[in-house]
């Protein structure tokens, strides 16, 4: 009996914070329906979930963050006891759960998409720590400091590419997949007005809480400080990167490209991982169904 070859993709997974969850679907779906995942091209979370699935870590990276609580998170994102570099705490905690892994020793092809924002340049990463790949992948502004590598300063790869197709030009599969995670908004998904928050995922009943890791509001006033601007800032990475995938998509179409909403959920609420997951098995089965 003859058996069947599996058809091979070049997988692309883009920037998008707690959204970049559904690229556990995604994965799960292609695994499911017999593709060979042969190449892995991402930024930021897509670097990130990417370099899990490469280093084999897929299933207790999704089991971690789907533990991780509202108060878990403040301490790995907001709450920074030691001073030290804003991203490092994560990094810290990641290397210690999964180890670390150099990235030419992975199984499959791995490119993890930085940017040099001083030069405007896309740095992909290939070679070396997977997980020094990553904390440069995913310096958000806002929220992690640049990464010094080689004497450049490094920051999120979807700042300047959000769905990073071009590494996998080179590769020889039969399918190139992208997925973006700044799709059209599509209110059906979004379900953060059922649970207020304050932009960024946190609930406001934690305002008790976050307001003593804040200035006054007499300093606010007085320095004329608006503390919405993480709202703000959110909205805007959000809508630049999706204006950026758009172009990115147009001049260098994949194959087949996955679509998640950008208002599915806010950029930190990992607490929502399950739901993310659920819905990148489900678009991806929308999408490449009768491939």
């Amino acid at each position: 009996m003859t058996k069947i070859k599996k058809k091979t993709v070049s997988l692309v997974l883009g920037s998008g914070g707690a959204r970049g969850m559904a690229h556990i679907g995604v994965i799960r779906w292609l695994l499911t329906h017999g593709y060979e995942i042969k190449s892995i091209s991402g930024s930021s979370v897509g670097a990130l979930v990417g370099g899990m699935y490469a280093a084999g870590k897929l299933d207790e990276f999704e089991a971690w963050a789907a533990s991780i609580t509202t108060l878990y998170k403040l301490k790995l994102f907001y709450i920074n006891w030691n001073h030290e570099a804003r991203g490092d705490k994560i990094m810290n905690v990641l290397i210690e759960l999964f180890g670390d892994y150099k990235i030419e020793d992975l199984p499959i092809t791995y490119t993890a998409v930085a940017s040099d924002i001083r030069n405007e340049k896309e740095i992909w990463i290939n070679k070396g720590s997977l997980f020094q790949a990553l904390r440069a992948s995913m310096a958000m502004p806002l929220f992690f400091t640049p990464v010094v590598r080689n004497g450049v300063d490094l920051i999120d790869g979807g700042v300047l590419n959000p769905v990073p197709i071009a590494p996998t030009f080179s590769d020889h599969t039969d399918l190139t997949i992208a997925v973006n995670l700044g799709g059209p908004i599509h209110h059906q998904q979004h379900k953060l007005a059922e649970k207020p928050h304050n932009g960024l995922g946190i609930p406001v009943n934690l305002d008790a809480i976050t307001k003593h890791f804040s200035p006054s509001k007499k300093m606010q006033q007085e320095k004329g400080i608006d503390w919405k601007i993480y709202n703000i800032a959110e909205l805007a990475i959000d809508a630049m990167q999706s204006t950026i995938a758009r172009q990115k998509l147009a001049a260098y179409p994949a194959d087949h490209i996955i679509e998640i909403s950008r208002d599915a959920c806010g950029t930190l609420e990992f607490e929502r991982s399950a739901e993310m997951v659920k819905l990148g098995y489900q678009m991806a089965d929308r999408c490449l169904q009768n491939v």
